[in-house]
């Protein structure tokens, strides 16, 4: 008799049909969503354009009236299915009213327009996104490794730390790493945080819109993990009040020397990349350019190794996994371009604190790595500041800085997009 393991791992390749999960932001604007359907194509399927829209109860989800409860989801982003594997695929879709305006939770919308401008696209922002989690038991809803109803030893022990006392929750983190991997998502690395039950993942280096999309992707990712292994996964930003730190989602501008790489991989792929200019960036396993003209799927995992090659290769360059960088940031002189975007994003502090996920007050303290909410600090190498700059970028004259500020639930639609809206346009 077949194992229900067995079942779920059928290869479907003969069926000549994929699965697509359809993926979108629910109504807390936080919760994520997701359903399946039966694609007649035998795959791979790369492009989202090619996918069908599709609809959802909207009055299930608190997006929409009973009375007019249909709401229309459009695929924006295609990624591999590590969960069904073979040709099977993850869409990331944003969501619409029938008559094709854009719903209050869908942030997509007006981020890609912004990230579409001329001046943006001439700028070539780069992010990396770090995103801290806690796991937490399910009964009890507490950070697992912890004692019920009581506490661990104190912080100092748990960052990047290894062993049965310290670090808990380790295969969950390994299996979602490996994971978004295999889904094409562009994941730096994974640590274990200060806080025990407490870890980070960072997304990137991503451009634009992308950036949003992978991180909600690697979301989505783990939350199907932690639900298999029976583990509670919580962005709240300060889950346990005390002498604990909290959890954000640090927002940096990183060089990646996109030019350097895409003449690297034009050297080394002639025909594979048709122009290496720097209106190119990295999609999920290919390089794409603005108009979503794609390179073919034969050629897609030269190209995605030709890059993680020169992933390896520029961190050698640099102690940080990702950062927010333009091209004249990148450039010589960029440390002025730094400051004076600093400068623009002290004059909008309580704009980009209220877009910067609910519930920050509790985490932005001023103790714990954080600047207190209220006040605006920027330094070289302090975590304790709102913007951090490196100390390579410092000794350069250019590079990216860190905007420490957003909580582990914000909206990276938003967030990368505010950035980019504040200091460009």
């Amino acid at each position: 008799m077949s194992l229900l393991s067995d079942l779920i791992n059928l290869d479907l390749t003969d069926t000549k049909k994929v699965i697509a999960e359809y993926i979108w932001v629910g109504g807390s604007g936080m919760d994520l969503r997701s359903k399946a359907r039966t694609i007649l194509e035998p795959g791979p399927i790369t492009d989202p354009s090619k996918l069908p829209k599709w609809n959802f109860d909207g009055s299930s989800t608190g997006q929409a009236p009973g009375e007019d409860s249909e709401v229309i989801i459009y695929p924006q982003a295609i990624f591999r299915d590590p969960f069904r594997r073979g040709n099977n695929i993850l869409v990331m879709c944003d969501a619409y009213t029938p008559g094709g305006e854009p719903i209050p939770t869908n942030k997509r919308f007006d981020a890609a327009k912004i990230f579409s401008h001329p001046n943006v696209v001439a700028e070539v922002p780069w992010y990396g996104i770090e995103q801290e989690y806690t796991l937490l038991q399910k009964d009890v809803k507490w950070p697992i490794g912890w004692p019920k109803g009581g506490y661990p030893g104190p912080q100092g022990p748990y960052y990047c730390g290894i062993g049965a006392d310290k670090a808990f929750g380790r295969d969950i983190v390994d299996a979602h790493y490996k994971a978004c991997l295999y889904a094409g998502i562009n994941i730096s690395g994974i640590n274990g945080e200060v806080m025990p039950g407490q870890w980070e993942f960072q997304v990137g280096p991503a451009v634009g819109i992308s950036a949003g999309d992978e991180l909600w992707v690697a979301r989505y990712i783990l939350e199907r993990i932690t639900e298999i292994a029976g583990v509670v996964l919580s962005f709240d930003p300060k889950p346990i009040q005390g002498d604990w730190n909290g959890a954000g989602a640090h927002t940096n501008y990183r060089c990646y020397m996109l030019s350097l790489a895409l003449s690297l991989l034009h050297t080394h792929t002639h025909t594979i990349v048709q122009n290496s200019q720097s209106t190119f960036f990295l999609g999920k396993l290919w390089f794409e350019d603005l108009l979503g003209s794609n390179c073919d799927y034969k050629r897609k995992k030269f190209m995605f190794n030709s890059f993680q090659f020169l992933n390896c290769y520029f961190c050698l360059m640099s102690p940080i996994y990702g950062g927010i960088s333009t091209k004249s940031m990148r450039s010589d002189g960029g440390y002025e371009v730094i400051k004076k975007a600093i400068g623009k994003l002290e004059k909008k502090h309580k704009e980009h604190i209220a877009a910067y996920g609910e519930g920050n007050e509790r985490r932005l303290t001023g103790r714990h790595e954080t600047a207190d909410i209220n006040t605006f600090l920027w330094g070289v190498a302090n975590r304790g500041a709102s913007i951090r700059v490196g100390r390579d970028t410092e000794k350069a004259g250019k590079g990216y800085f860190e905007d420490r500020r957003p909580a582990s639930n914000m909206d990276p639609y938003v967030v990368t997009s505010m950035i980019a809206r504040t200091t460009i346009l």
